[in-house]
């Protein structure tokens, strides 16, 4: 079973998928004449704006906002990274990088069709996603695509949302404190359903306080090491910069990569890290309360920037610069002893950041999951699969969990592709309305 799922994940993460999330980020991007890095300022100004433009939705767009990082922000940042980085070398984060350049494009696209084609449910609740501007921005014949989109996401966010996250910080907290693995799951498990049991608002509101503490946190941890070992910075930009299109060399423990390791593991660990093209985030837009798809938009693209090009690289910086990376160890533990290299009891800063990280990824992502469910079997369901979410928690906790690994990952390929090709069959609405409205904002 684990090596014809293994298989399978290679098969849907192979060429074709990389190009496809690649692809549409850079024609989304030439569409949209690169307004995404002209307009980041201005993204900015309209994050904390604090005039809301409509009476649908159900939490701020600083709320969405932070909702969608809570569930990006996880341990693609510190597990997911140093991964990368031990299978495709140092050059695997330039494709990072390149990967959240373009997916800017792709996160505004998404959270822009998220307010244009939301719509209330049998609550009178604003939902939305791709499932949703699948629905309502195509014709009939593409409905196939919205069912399995959700199918997946509801399984995917069983898995990469819940599961995984709650087995690393277990094992985390298990190595360096001695908790039992199962008795961390229950706390968690309590933690967690006291926000997710209230909903969207409950959730919007913990992520708006938690987000912008944890993030800090992390990036003041990491920059500290950074300045501290600043006389390398040059030395690991080069490297990373002339490994992603060299080989690397075998050295140590690391059993060397080629370019096409660094380009396939650095595109689908960015993807993993800042899900663009995945078609989660835009489920937590749709419900911000304003009815500028441009706006929404605007302040989606932030994520790829906050979660890659900020959160991301300094993790890099870090494991490349302690040298660990040559070493045979891997995942969040690799990050661990990197920390902890460069900085006496830095492993706190990644132990802490993972614990915030990984709680705050489980209640994002469990609202992601519960509209999946509420598309293929209605509202009245959501209360079974948020109790099932919970139940969960301490079973992933105590489990060895490489099979659901490999279905998560399986999953979010499934989730992207019907995305992706949404996303470019909306292509003109999204460039045509982006283009009239968006003399109304100041760059």
């Amino acid at each position: 079973m684990y090596d014809i799922l293994n298989y399978v994940s290679g098969f849907i993460w192979g060429p074709f998928t990389l190009i496809l999330i690649l692809g549409t980020g850079i024609f989304l991007s030439l569409g949209l004449k690169g307004f995404t890095l002209t307009y980041i300022a201005v993204a900015f100004k309209q994050l904390f704006s604090k005039e809301e433009d409509s009476s649908s939705g159900e939490i701020s767009s600083f709320q969405s906002l932070t909702t969608a990082l809570s569930a990006t922000v996880g341990t693609g940042n510190i597990a997911g990274v140093a991964t990368a980085i031990f299978v495709g070398g140092p050059g695997a984060i330039f494709w990072m990088w390149v990967s959240a350049v373009f997916g800017m494009a792709t996160k505004f696209a998404e959270a822009f069709l998220a307010i244009k084609y939301r719509e209330k449910n049998e609550l009178g609740e604003t939902i939305g996603g791709p499932m949703y501007y699948i629905k309502n921005g195509l014709t009939s014949k593409f409905m196939v695509f919205a069912y399995l989109f959700a199918a997946a996401g509801m399984i995917a966010a069983l898995g990469i949302g819940n599961g995984v996250q709650v087995n690393s910080v277990s094992q985390v907290i298990n190595n360096e404190f001695g908790f039992s693995t199962f008795s961390i799951g229950i706390v968690i498990a309590i933690l967690v359903a006291l926000v997710i049991l209230g909903g969207i608002k409950s959730i919007g509101n913990i992520t708006s306080k938690l987000v912008p503490l944890m993030s800090l946190v992390y990036i003041l941890g990491g920059l500290l090491i950074i300045i501290l070992n600043a006389n390398q910075v040059g030395y690991v930009f080069n490297l990373i910069v002339t490994s992603a299109f060299t080989t690397t060399a075998a050295t140590g423990g690391f059993a060397g990569a080629t370019v096409w390791m660094a380009l396939r593991y650095g595109v689908a660990r960015g993807v993993f890290s800042n899900e663009a093209g995945l078609g989660s985030s835009p489920i937590a837009h749709a419900a911000a309360k304003t009815n500028n798809p441009v706006k929404q938009g605007m302040i989606s693209m932030l994520e790829p920037l906050i979660d890659t090009l900020i959160v991301c690289t300094i993790t890099a910086f870090v494991i490349l610069m302690s040298n660990q990376w040559v070493g045979e160890i891997n995942g969040a533990v690799l990050t661990v002893a990197s920390f902890e290299n460069l900085l006496a009891n830095g492993k706190y800063i990644v132990i802490f950041g993972l614990i915030l990280f990984s709680f705050s990824t489980i209640i994002g992502w469990s609202y992601y999951g519960e509209k999946c469910v509420e598309f293929l079997f209605g509202s009245g369901v959501i209360i079974y699969y948020r109790i099932l979410w919970i139940v969960i928690i301490p079973v992933a906790a105590s489990i060895e969990l490489n099979l659901m690994w490999l279905i998560a990952d399986i999953m979010n390929g499934l989730m992207s592709i019907p995305n992706l090709i949404a996303l470019i069959l909306l292509a003109p609405v999204i460039f045509r309305q982006t283009s009239e409205s968006i003399g109304s904002f100041k760059a």
